[in-house]
């Protein structure tokens, strides 16, 4: 496999070519593990640059320095353009400024970070046996173990990602840290329920659940903190895709978080006798305020979260972190099913048994709709999550070159930076004065000259681009 070479860098990302073509890494990233990745063609060449382009502020492009060898070198830039000094790197020089230098010292913070989430999933499992509140188990009420094996799940999920490397360890950082962000509210109420209750209502199942969420949220804070050249950033106007993505995702969470408060259980109690009564239970604000608390923390948490989610570049890194935040949300929405599936005593409306029996009384459970409004707007959530995932590719769209030749869009930053027609190497490069334009293929404009120069050459008899057939000049990007 080929060394990866960097040719321009910006405040976010870096873009040069890879083990397996053009490729876009985050500032700082491993060499050998790029966001995405394009073939060796002109096409992908624009789509690259384009890409690359589309995360970056006006004027924060620079190139590093000259490449190392002519095969190497990065695509012609415009005449007018004075590259920005700085030295070169590639692939495995630890001796560069520019690049990350990995060591044992850098390694160790990843181990560190998959120590901590090792031991909070360990804790986490622990809790499931022992009395959570109430002296009854969480491994005994279905209802709650599903939930909290989820989260178990995903931050050992987490953990193998980091433990991964390269990109792999930033997006188990995200991920888990937006299950610990969210997942706080959860543990708080719970420990709120103690708190209201008496201190008879904690068990070790709690204190072990607590210690794990702990535990996990230590090693995500570890594990995020490693490299920061991925964050939020304020979005353009004109990014409508960005925009309608920042509109979907914030709506879908403002709308789960409202549909979480109110009450998801519906009970229907019909006696011998034809008599029914309609209950309904699990508004969160029925509850004592230090529950309340928990719950309003988790509503602020998810929204706070998604938005933050939405603006972060890479978008596909946040993604990861609004998975993070949308898994505890689906996680509920299953607890409630499975809860409406298990057998309900009379007991719990405060009916003794005997007095029930005689009545012949039953008891149906079901859900108010507010939950699947609830659960319509987590699957929307989701759905943002994974558009934001998806690799997209810039939409090739058509402009009249001069001389009437039509061809795609050139992606220029406001910067610097190299025409996307243009491929790298040898061919394509911008020439001094007097010298041959570059060779390019068959019916694309010539590469771009200092005044003076001839026009491109084309195969095939095809004219030169920005003159009349067959004249001299090629066109000025």
């Amino acid at each position: 496999m080929r060394e990866s070479v960097i040719w321009y860098r910006g405040a976010g990302y870096q873009l040069g070519r890879g083990p397996l073509g053009y490729a876009v890494w985050p500032a700082g990233g491993p060499p050998d593990q790029p966001l995405e990745q394009w073939p060796e063609t002109p096409a992908g060449w624009s789509a690259a640059w384009s890409r690359f382009n589309a995360g970056e502020a006006p004027g924060s492009i620079v190139h590093p320095g000259p490449p190392a060898g002519p095969a190497a070198g990065p695509p012609a830039a415009p005449v007018s353009w004075r590259p920005a000094a700085g030295p070169s790197w590639r692939a495995g020089d630890s001796g560069s400024t520019a690049g990350p230098r990995w060591s044992g010292l850098h390694a160790a913070g990843p181990l560190s970070a998959v120590i901590l989430l090792a031991t909070g999933v360990a804790c986490g499992l622990a809790s499931l046996f022992p009395g959570y509140l109430s002296g009854g188990s969480l491994a005994q009420e279905p209802a709650e173990l599903v939930p909290h094996v989820i989260y178990l799940a995903v931050w050992a999920a987490s953990a193998v990602l980091i433990v991964s490397g390269g990109i792999r360890q930033r997006m188990g950082a995200l991920l888990a840290l937006g299950m610990s962000i969210v997942t706080f509210g959860f543990f708080f109420s719970d420990l709120g329920t103690v708190l209201s209750g008496g201190a008879h209502l904690l068990g070790p199942g709690l204190v072990l659940g607590l210690a794990g969420w702990l535990a996990c949220t230590a090693g995500a804070v570890l594990a995020f903190r490693l490299r920061s050249a991925d964050r939020p950033r304020k979005l353009d106007a004109r990014q409508r895709g960005s925009v309608v993505t920042l509109v979907i995702a914030v709506l879908a969470a403002l709308g789960a978080a409202i549909s979480f408060a109110p009450s998801w259980d519906s009970y229907t109690l019909r006696t011998a006798a034809g008599q029914t009564q309609s209950l309904t239970a699990g508004n969160a604000f029925a509850n004592p305020a230090a529950v309340i608390v928990g719950d309003v923390a988790v509503m602020v948490a998810l929204v706070a979260v998604v938005v933050v989610a939405a603006l972060w570049r890479p978008v596909r890194l946040g993604a990861l972190l609004l998975a993070g935040a949308a898994i505890p949300m689906a996680a509920q929405a299953i607890s409630a099913l499975v809860q409406v599936s298990e057998p309900v005593s009379s007991t719990d409306f405060g009916i003794p048994p005997a007095q029930a029996t005689q009545a012949g009384l039953t008891i149906s459970t079901g859900l108010t709709p507010v939950f699947w409004i609830y659960c319509a707007f987590v699957v929307a959530l989701l759905m943002a999550g994974t558009w934001m995932f998806m690799p997209r590719r810039p939409a090739g769209r058509t402009w009249i070159r001069p001389g009437g030749i039509p061809g795609p869009v050139p992606a220029m930053a406001a910067g610097p930076g190299p025409h996307p027609d243009v491929m790298p190497g040898p061919a394509g490069a911008a020439h001094p004065a007097g010298t041959a334009g570059a060779a390019n293929p068959a019916g694309t404009a010539g590469a771009a000259n200092p005044a003076g120069t001839a026009g491109a050459a084309h195969p095939a008899g095809t004219p030169g681009g920005g003159g009349p057939a067959g004249g001299p000049g090629g066109p000025a990007t």
